[in-house]
């Protein structure tokens, strides 16, 4: 024990100056876990290399809907608190969610208590979280969920509750991982450029030198405006799985509008970022709430699956509407975005007409295409070529994404598309078909029939 004891102090020693760990028996667990947690840290490297996130998570957030809103005592349903993050986690496990891939369940702000304990460790408010975050965390797990928690690099976080500075990183990334915690979103509030740059890399060690795998979310970018010089995407998808680089969402058509708008003018620097393990976030679905109609709660869904965004809704599950659901629920949509690939889409076609095509590529030699209208007047009648999108010469299966209808197109064929204002139309292009003719006589005419390839001859009649 003695030999132990000298090591950590050694160890703790090589910490920050200001890592303040009382050395007394009633610590001795965390000593161990210091011990181990300051020997990986000590020869990790600044990669992630975790593993997580090879597709873009999906869960549900409090933050959009539920805010900072504390009031358990007149708002015991939708305060920030235990029984709200069991609600989502009965709603994502019973409602078919799970299933589908919303698997994670994050608390956002407000969830700690004003102080730390005696052992400097944060902890979640008493009366709000009376069962701990451990417990939180393994109800979630006895579900088939994972936890997310919130904390902010700064002194404190954005809603007044206690930081996790530099100082600090060690201890909080050791009491998340002993929480069982699956996720770490580390935000930017009350902290300054200098303390980002040392921090946000640190905190990434720390997470991967605890030993349990933490997915970690970066506000880091969306603090330093977004974009090159001042925000290093190499060093990002280095030591982050995700990262915000635009401001917060609200729930308003605007709101989503600005970030469609931000991301697809920097594309050219964003796309190239994202990747398997390492993705652009453009904040919240807010699909479900009160902002956005039926068309637009389509084409937030269809344009986040096009920039292979972290789908994390932020809405009420208990009494969210059937139209919300199918649009978050819908398989196609979700298929796009979860595509193994990981590359994100871009914008082909900006119209006059304000009419816009996207685009993304997927594996199989598949792709989506997204035709969206800026317009606010009525449903335009959009016509093109899948050659004038860049297609090559072949015969595609095309699948509306929101109508279930396929049709088969040539590359070379007109099509007419009907986009309502402020909506999509959404396809999954599948890889070019093998045409073979066959002719055939019947009722004294020639037909003349198109299969997509030998094995699966399904023909379609062209008289």
């Amino acid at each position: 024990m003695r030999s132990e004891l000298r090591r950590t102090g050694r160890i703790l020693r090589r910490l920050p100056s200001s890592f303040n760990f009382p050395l007394s028996p009633l610590n001795l667990r965390m000593h161990s876990a210091v011990l181990v947690f300051a020997s990986a840290l000590s020869v990790a490297t600044l990669a992630l290399d975790n593993g997580l996130m090879r597709t873009p998570p999906m869960g549900w957030l409090a933050w959009e809907r539920f805010r900072c809103d504390i009031d358990c005592e007149h708002d015991p349903k939708n305060c920030i608190s235990e029984n709200l993050f069991i609600d989502m986690a009965d709603r994502l496990s019973e409602d078919g969610w799970r299933e589908l891939g919303y698997v994670y369940v994050n608390i956002d702000d407000c969830w700690s208590s004003m102080e730390r304990d005696k052992q400097g460790r944060l902890q979640p408010d008493p009366k709000r979280f009376p069962g701990g975050i451990h417990k939180l965390a393994r109800y979630m797990h006895d579900r088939g969920l994972k936890l997310g928690i919130y904390g902010d690099m700064g002194t404190h976080t954005c809603g007044g509750y206690p930081g996790t500075p530099v100082d600090k990183i060690i201890i909080d990334a050791l009491t998340f991982a002993e929480w069982e915690v699956d996720m770490f979103k580390y935000d930017g509030c009350y902290s300054n450029a200098t303390e980002q740059e040392q921090g946000y890399p640190l905190m990434s060690k720390a997470l991967n030198a605890t030993g349990r795998p933490i997915g970690y979310s970066c506000s880091w970018p969306a603090y330093q405006g977004g974009l090159p010089p001042k925000v290093n995407y190499t060093q990002l998808g280095e030591i982050c799985n995700l990262w915000r680089n635009y401001g917060d969402i609200q729930d308003s058509w605007d709101s989503v509008l600005s970030i469609i708008d931000w991301v697809f003018e920097n594309q050219d620097v964003l796309i190239s970022a994202a990747g398997p393990g390492r993705w652009n976030d453009p904040d919240m679905l807010i699909i479900g709430n009160f902002g956005l109609s039926m068309d637009q709660s389509r084409a937030q869904m269809a344009l986040w699956a096009i920039m292979a965004a972290p789908l994390f809704m932020s809405n009420d599950l208990r009494t969210i509407s059937s139209g919300a659901r199918s649009i978050l629920q819908n398989k196609m949509a979700i298929s796009i975005n979860q595509d193994p690939m990981g590359i994100q889409g871009r914008r082909i076609v900006k119209e006059k007409s304000g009419i816009e095509v996207f685009w993304r590529p997927l594996s199989g030699n598949a792709s989506a295409l997204v035709f969206f209208s800026r317009r606010h007047d009525m449903p335009y009648r959009y016509q093109t070529s899948l050659s004038k999108l860049n297609y090559t010469t072949g015969s595609y299966k095309i699948f509306d994404v929101f109508t279930d209808k396929t049709v088969m197109l040539k590359d070379s064929t007109d099509f007419v598309v009907s986009v309502n204002p402020t909506g999509v139309v959404m396809w999954y292009v599948s890889a070019p078909a093998k045409l073979n003719l066959r002719h055939f006589y019947k009722g004294g005419k020639l037909h003349h029939h198109t299969y997509d390839d030998e094995e699966n001859a399904i023909p379609r009649v062209f008289l």
